[in-house]
């Protein structure tokens, strides 16, 4: 997925007000898969480290992205800080 000039930054606190459709945003399986890769070191890094990552995600209104530590990975969902929560299928990237 191509990234833009219209991703808009936003705080975690502001996930909680966001409304997720169910579609996968990413299109080939090799995606998914490094996806989940990358949320799992972003969780050891969170845990571990105390470290933050960029996740740039997609809810109904287009491109997001949020910096903020991962605490858990679920089979559907990411859990950050302060229990916020997003779909695993609408994130694009972990940086």
């Amino acid at each position: 997925m191509e990234m833009n000039s219209q991703t808009q930054r936003i705080q975690k606190e502001q996930i909680q007000f966001l409304n997720f459709p169910t579609q996968e945003v990413l299109r080939s399986k090799q995606d998914i898969y490094d996806r989940c890769l990358d949320l799992k070191r972003a969780m050891s890094l969170g845990n571990l480290e105390r470290e933050k990552v960029k996740i740039v995600f997609m809810d109904d209104q287009g491109i997001k992205t949020v910096e903020t530590t991962v605490w858990a990975v679920t089979s559907k969902s990411v859990i950050l800080k302060k229990s916020m929560v997003i779909p695993l299928e609408r994130i694009i990237s972990v940086n």
